[in-house]
């Protein structure tokens, strides 16, 4: 099938606006390939130092004939989804070593649980950790003495930071490796259910812990569809996993032939063999838009509209939120997980997952085929299946059809003709909304606004009995520069009950809202965010604003905001506690939320 005409138009886009940077990378990438593999470069003394515990590995790492992996991990067991790669090192060490070639653990990045510090102090740290992250991994690979690298990360921030890191060491070819999720348990519809009955007061605290504790329940990855898994579809559809390795469940054996073959192929694709493929290959503009229209297709995460341009302005390519919104408007909608829908990323990895949909969406021409990626020329290898024969990995056409249509459709016959982002303009700034969840008669929210510095002060203005009528919830002094952008997932339940008793809310804010955001319509990472004195800084409670997802507008109405002076909120408590201290260069440097929100690139 020919490209989509919007496919071709969006990416030529792309590679015209970052022309100049695109190339200045590439040539950069250029040069330090030339200098062959790294270990060459170092004397004597600097390769003892490296070498100096890897017993047997010895010989073969002195020689510099055999390749020589670096391990990044994400580990700790804190994290559900990052406790299975506990063991990997050990796996991918082994299976370097039979197949000729070495790996090293170099080095450990932070991973932390969003889960964990959702509405906690420590969530304001989060998006700054995706920069640690990248400046971590980059300390690790620094030791050049590695010719190819695995990256083990799933969750929020993790990816994002690795793939900054893998293009910032873009001559060095990079595989992901995931760790695949949980398996299922209480279902996420009634998860949901038990919060809400637990912010209107008619549950209490053990029946909710009870609930969370059913869901999230074991090793591997949360089942909902927020950004740690759309994290995942990203990879594949990007071309840096093995074809179908996103969502088969830790500690089975198909995951560690995955995790073999993974390693093997790091091997294969080195300068030192006939299959180079670094990463600075694959991460052109074609593998972003193919990203993008993963994200749209599958309903996925708002947070990668933020992750997304840092990562690619890491490989010198330059993202917009006009590209996003333009891709979404022709990318069909073919998954309904939660919170788009009732069931989880199993069920639909059963119904046919990444495969069937990549198959389906070249089909249609909505994605590029002719790409490099990790397991070779073109993308249409990624809708075949893994399968595991006599304990190898072979792959095999995949069912060409969904096998449960409440779940994965069909392109030509989606749940939606819109992928369900759109990008939101007006005299409030910029923003974006997901719509996939949010029911077509909620699409446009006109009420007055009600206006709040935090979102503990929402959830008591409710406690308190105050929203009673139709409201749009302004929660401002949430982006970057005010205190690290935490996700305000901790008002999903009270605006879903406000919702439910028949008002008509919405909320407006430069903060961020949990890859989970549901079926409340929000305008979020409104910039310029108010700490810079941008629209959204001259609200005031009772103004009306219109908030439009069809026609992609945010306004207030009748009103010269340039009239006004800007709300000034005292921001001192947020330098200090839980580690906030250390943080303040990059609340002091942070970029916009619309181009990343990004600190080191």
């Amino acid at each position: 099938m020919p490209l989509h005409p919007k496919i071709i138009e969006v990416t030529d886009r792309i590679r015209a606006r970052s022309e100049g940077p695109r190339q200045k990378y590439m040539d950069t990438m250029a040069r330090a390939a030339a200098e062959g593999p790294r270990r060459s470069h170092l004397t004597c003394g600097n390769q003892a130092h490296a070498y100096a515990a890897m017993g047997g590995d010895k010989d073969a790492l002195t020689d510099a004939r055999a390749p020589n992996i670096g391990i990044i991990t994400a580990y700790n067991d804190m994290l559900s989804a990052h406790q299975p790669f506990e063991k990997y090192p050990d796996l991918v060490r082994a299976a370097a070593r039979a197949a000729g070639g070495t790996a090293q653990v170099a080095g450990g990045v932070p991973a932390m649980c969003d889960g964990v510090t959702q509405g906690q102090t420590g969530m304001e740290l989060s998006l700054f950790s995706r920069d640690v992250i990248a400046l971590a991994a980059g300390v690790g690979l620094s030791h050049n003495v590695f010719d190819s690298a695995v990256y083990l990360g799933v969750c929020d921030k993790i990816v994002p930071g690795l793939v900054m890191a893998a293009a910032t060491f873009g001559y060095i070819p990079g595989i992901f490796m995931p760790a695949g999720p949980m398996v299922s348990g209480l279902p996420n519809d009634e998860k949901a259910r038990v919060r809400q009955e637990f912010a209107k007061g008619n549950v209490g605290r053990e029946e909710l812990m009870a609930a969370e504790m059913a869901s999230y329940h074991g090793p591997g990855t949360c089942t909902f569809y927020g950004t740690a898994n759309s994290n995942q579809m990203l990879m594949e559809f990007m071309g840096l996993h093995l074809p179908g390795a996103s969502f088969v469940n830790p500690g089975t054996p198909l995951r560690d032939a995955l995790t073999t073959a993974a390693t093997e192929r790091a091997l294969e694709i080195t300068a030192l063999g006939n299959d180079y493929t670094p990463v600075c290959d694959i991460l052109d503009e074609k593998a972003f838009v193919n990203g993008i229209v993963g994200l749209m297709a599958t309903g996925g995460s708002t947070n990668l509209v933020i992750h997304l341009p840092a990562m690619a302005k890491a490989a010198g390519v330059i993202l917009d939120l006009e590209d996003f919104s333009d891709l979404s408007e022709v990318t069909p909608l073919m998954a309904k997980v939660y919170p788009n829908g009732l069931a989880d990323v199993n069920h639909f990895h059963a119904a046919g997952g990444l495969g069937y949909m990549i198959g389906e969406l070249l089909n249609a021409g909505l994605l590029h085929d002719e790409v490099k990626t990790v397991a070779g020329q073109g993308l249409g290898l990624y809708a075949q299946e893994p399968k595991l024969v006599d304990g190898r990995v072979q792959y095999t056409p995949g069912a060409g059809k969904s096998l449960n249509e409440k779940i994965l459709r069909p392109a030509s016959d989606p749940f939606q003709p819109q992928g369900g982002l759109t990008q939101l303009s007006g005299n409030l700034g910029r923003g974006v909304i997901k719509t996939s969840a949010v029911a077509p008669e909620r699409h446009i929210v006109e009420a007055p606004a009600r206006v709040f510095h935090t979102q503990d002060a929402v959830k008591d203005a409710f406690k308190a009995g105050e929203l009673t009528e139709d409201t749009i919830i302004v929660v401002r002094f949430q982006g970057p520069k005010s205190n690290g952008m935490p996700e305000l997932h901790g008002l999903t339940p009270t605006m879903a009950v406000l919702q439910d008793r028949g008002l008509k809310v919405a909320l407006v804010t430069d903060g961020r809202m949990s890859g989970a955001s549901g079926k409340v319509p929000s305008a979020i990472h409104v910039c310029p965010e108010a700490a810079d004195h941008g629209p959204i800084a001259f609200v005031r409670d009772g103004d009306i604003i219109r908030l439009d997802a069809t026609t992609g507008t945010i306004e207030v109405k009748g009103v010269d905001l340039s009239t006004r002076t800007p709300a000034i909120a005292d921001l001192t408590g947020n330098g200090t506690g839980v580690g906030r201290e250390l943080f303040e260069v990059f609340r002091q440097n942070v970029g916009l939320a619309a181009d990343g929100a990004g600190v080191v690139v």
